[in-house]
């Protein structure tokens, strides 16, 4: 059976509920997981995704900060709300989908210093990191799963603009790039939209606000990522980013990223 996944960090999701519509007409998901949701869970605008099909929809939301939710169009099972680092910050949820489990993560963005030792947003980014490969290491690699969402890296220099400048700067730093291979090799996860575009194409997910001309000047990072384990990589079929979206008005600066397996 085909299921379409799309991840996607709204930056608010109340500011972006005509784009959800749009964003389901243009992709058609199956699956639809939400980052940065800005919203407490009683707030959430559950009546939007479900008036678009959405009938099975679960959250974990704060006030003006993170925030993750998963919206289906097929029934959800086993939801689990995993905290990390000793912080109940809403960033991640999974929930099982026709046999899958679904891990949706909004991973911390580190702040502007890449140095541990004088950034404790940096410090805490490589702790989440190492947390969740502990944890993932310790999980079974034959058991169907997708993890996905703002990973807050962009790990190949064809994720990033110009390999060579932001090697200092923020989401492609080796440290960080080392950090989430470590997690990708803790279960053996498949890059599954680079199983789809080749690693030599240049591929971004996100466009800073800072930029007047964001599609001209063209200097995105590919921080949003859809992995799976090894015994779904066989069944991956297609893989996208909806680029236009980052033209809408009020955009986020991330776009939606798709994965189709069969």
């Amino acid at each position: 059976m085909t299921l379409r996944i799309v991840t996607w960090n709204c930056n608010s999701v109340r500011l972006r509920l005509e784009q959800l519509a749009e964003i389901d007409e243009k992709l058609q998901p199956d699956v639809l997981c939400l980052q940065e949701t800005k919203v407490v869970d009683d707030l959430f605008p559950r009546e939007v995704l479900h008036r678009l099909g959405y009938a099975h929809l679960v959250v974990r939301g704060m006030k003006s900060y993170n925030g993750v939710a998963i919206a289906s169009k097929r029934p959800l099972g086993e939801v689990q709300k995993p905290s990390w680092c000793g912080r109940d910050d809403c960033r991640h949820l999974s929930a099982v989908i026709d046999g899958i489990t679904v891990h949706n993560l909004y991973i911390p963005a580190g702040g502007d210093v890449p140095d541990a030792a004088v950034n404790e947003k940096f410090a805490h980014k490589l702790a989440f990191l190492d947390a969740l490969t502990e944890w993932f290491s310790a999980q079974d690699a034959h058991h169907p799963m997708v993890m996905l969402g703002d990973f807050n890296i962009a790990p190949l220099g064809t994720d990033v603009w110009s390999h060579k400048q932001m090697l200092k700067v923020v989401s492609h730093t080796p440290v960080e790039v080392a950090r989430l291979a470590a997690l990708q090799a803790s279960l053996g996860w498949v890059d599954g939209v680079r199983a789809v575009i080749p690693p030599a194409e240049k591929l971004y997910s996100w466009w800073s606000y800072r930029s007047s001309d964001w599609s001209a000047a063209d200097k995105g990072r590919r921080l949003d990522h859809i992995w799976l384990t090894p015994p779904l990589a066989p069944r991956i079929r297609d893989a996208g980013v909806l680029r236009e979206s980052r033209g809408w008005s009020p955009p986020s600066d991330h776009v939606p990223v798709l994965l189709e397996i069969g």
